[in-house]
C-alpha cells in the first residue's frame, strides 16, 4: 500500500531593483522560500550566476536536503537497532557540471558523517547502517545522479 505525501512551499522573488528583468545585469537572484508556521528561507542563486553569497542557492539546498535525509533516516535506524549515537556531523560536497550553454546538472554527492557512538562494541554495526540509511532516504531515492556515503565512525573518548 502507497501513501501520498503532499508538501507546499511558495517562493517569491525579491529582486526587482525597479525595472524587473530588463537587462541580465538589471536585477538581483533574491528570494525567499516559505511555507507556513516556518521562518523564511533567504535564496539567491549561486554567486557564479550572480548570487548573493549572503544567501542559500538551490544547489546548497539540495546538498542539505540529501544531508539531512540520510542523517534523520541513519538516526531512526541507530535508535531502532541499539545502536547509541551520541554526535553526528556530515561535510557533504556536491559536483555540479554546467556546458557553455549555460544548462547544467549534478553529476554526485558524497556524503561525510562523522558519528560518534556511546559503546565501543557498537561501531561496525553503526558503519554498516548507513547503507540502509542510504536506501531508506526519500530524496536519495528521488534524484538521478549518484549519492554515496563515506562515514567515519568513532569511538567515545
Amino acid at each position: 500500500m502507497t501513501h501520498a505525501h503532499q508538501y507546499a512551499t511558495t517562493v517569491t522573488w525579491t529582486g526587482n531593483l525597479g525595472t524587473g528583468t530588463s537587462g541580465y545585469r538589471d536585477y538581483r537572484r533574491d528570494h525567499d522560500v516559505t511555507t507556513d508556521g516556518r521562518p523564511p528561507i533567504a535564496g539567491s542563486s549561486d554567486p557564479t550566476f550572480r548570487g548573493d553569497p549572503t544567501r542559500w542557492n538551490p544547489e546548497q539546498l539540495l546538498l542539505a536536503a540529501l544531508s539531512q535525509c540520510h542523517m534523520l533516516a541513519y538516526l531512526h535506524l541507530c535508535a531502532v537497532n541499539g545502536v547509541t549515537v551520541t554526535d553526528y556531523v556530515d561535510h557533504a560536497t556536491g559536483t555540479m557540471t554546467t556546458d557553455n550553454t549555460g544548462t547544467g546538472h549534478f553529476t554526485a554527492v558524497v556524503l561525510h558523517p562523522q558519528v560518534t557512538v556511546a559503546h565501543p562494541d557498537n561501531v561496525d554495526a553503526a558503519t554498516a547502517l548507513h547503507a540502509d540509511a542510504h536506501r531508506a532516504c526519500f530524496i536519495a531515492n528521488s534524484v538521478n545522479f549518484p549519492v554515496r556515503h563515506e562515514p567515519t565512525t568513532a569511538r567515545p573518548t
